[in-house]
């Protein structure tokens, strides 16, 4: 569905800017949410290697949606997440299905032999070097290419763009020292589900407004609003650091829940008025197709003129009342 809804768009005639921030916007609403299928297909659990798997997807979405404001064109390599990565997941349950998550912490010396050089190695364990192996020499280095080549077209410097970066760094660094602080219960207190929720809708916000001043032709934005609880939450259970007392679970706990509450008004509300806005200019309806010209149901062909309700075009161009 994520790849033939631009087909149909175009076999409909509906193809529009709407229609490409809605395709980028909800996969980076997804990025988190579909991701957290893939921790419980594999048994990870609310671990911190769970929450990995859950939340690296954004690092993609990411820089592809930074790719796209300076190429204004989305590349998508031979290996990519919206084909060959949604096969890929949708197999690994399949496998987990069938076999038990069971099978992604067992040795793989179980499975290929070699038990002397592998040991009692999993693919539990080699997960994450897998992942951001992957992402790092096939994805990121394509993006970075591509923006180069595109820059070099219009004899303008790549350097400056790493700035850009920015944002996504603040999401990743302050994810890390919030799970990553020991005095965090989010993980240990089951709340992975919750967390997922509230990035997907400040993620979602982060790279929708990218797609928009790609769209609007607009400076990039730095910043967004969803950040800051972010950077506060990170704050929060690391201020043992500066000597003060850590906070309690429930605290954390509401802390997100607030978070989430604060993300999905603001989300939404953003969300609503950009595509009204935009449906506005375009004249066009969201979600339903807009109906042909009223004027076109009794447009008729006779003796080389055409009549539409009433009105007579002639060959020329003219036009007389009946």
């Amino acid at each position: 569905m994520d790849n033939v809804d631009g087909k149909q768009a175009r076999r409909t005639g509906t193809s529009s800017g709407l229609g490409e921030l809605f395709d980028h916007g909800i996969d980076s609403l997804n990025c988190t949410l579909a991701s957290l299928l893939e921790t419980a297909a594999m048994g990870l659990g609310t671990s911190r290697t769970g929450a990995f798997t859950a939340l690296v997807p954004t690092l993609p979405m990411f820089f592809s949606t930074w790719e796209t404001y300076h190429t204004h064109t989305l590349y998508l390599g031979y290996f990519n997440g919206p084909t060959e990565g949604l096969v890929l997941a949708c197999s690994s349950m399949i496998f987990s299905g069938y076999y038990g998550p069971q099978v992604w912490h067992a040795p793989l010396a179980n499975y290929v032999g070699y038990q002397a050089q592998l040991g009692d190695l999993s693919m539990k364990d080699g997960w994450v070097f897998i992942v951001l192996a992957s992402f790092f020499t096939a994805h990121l280095p394509e993006c970075i290419m591509n923006v180069a080549r595109a820059r070099r077209a219009q004899g303008l410097p790549l350097a400056p763009l790493f700035l850009e970066w920015t944002p996504m760094l603040i999401f990743v660094f302050s994810l890390v020292a919030w799970l990553g602080s020991p005095h965090s219960t989010l993980l240990s207190e089951n709340h992975l589900c919750l967390l997922c929720m509230t990035m997907s809708l400040a993620f979602g916000r982060m790279t929708t407004k990218i797609i928009l001043a790609h769209l609007t032709r607009q400076p990039f934005p730095y910043w967004t609003v969803m950040l800051a609880p972010l950077i506060g939450g990170a704050a929060l259970v690391n201020l043992p650091l500066l000597g003060v007392q850590a906070v309690s679970a429930r605290t954390e706990h509401l802390y997100l829940w607030a978070y989430f509450v604060f993300a999905a008004v603001v989300y939404f509300r953003w969300a609503i008025l950009v595509i009204n806005s935009i449906c506005a200019y375009l004249g066009i309806n969201c979600l339903t197709i807009t109906p042909k010209t009223q004027g076109n149901e009794g447009m008729r062909v006779e003796n080389g003129t055409v009549k539409v309700n009433g009105d007579v075009y002639g060959a020329a161009g003219g036009k007389k009342k009946l």
